[in-house]
């Protein structure tokens, strides 16, 4: 599973196939669309105003080493 954020749009996306297939979206409600792929499975979610909906700070840790000043 794939997840990506752009904190310009304030919009989480979840993709779990990550094969190049055909997509139809389906708005399932104001903030979700579903992306359907082959065989009308669920390849991915988009979520607009993911902020609102969602602690973005437990879903998206960030990982980071300080660098070895040297």
């Amino acid at each position: 599973m794939k997840i990506s954020y752009d904190d310009r749009a304030d919009l989480l996306y979840l993709r779990f196939d990550e094969r190049k297939q055909e997509l139809m979206n389906r708005r399932v409600t104001e903030d979700i669309v579903l992306d359907i792929g082959d065989a009308g499975k669920i390849v991915g979610i988009e979520i607009l105003a993911a902020s609102k909906h969602l602690d973005l700070a437990k879903i998206l840790q960030i990982r980071f080493e300080p660098s070895k000043a040297g």
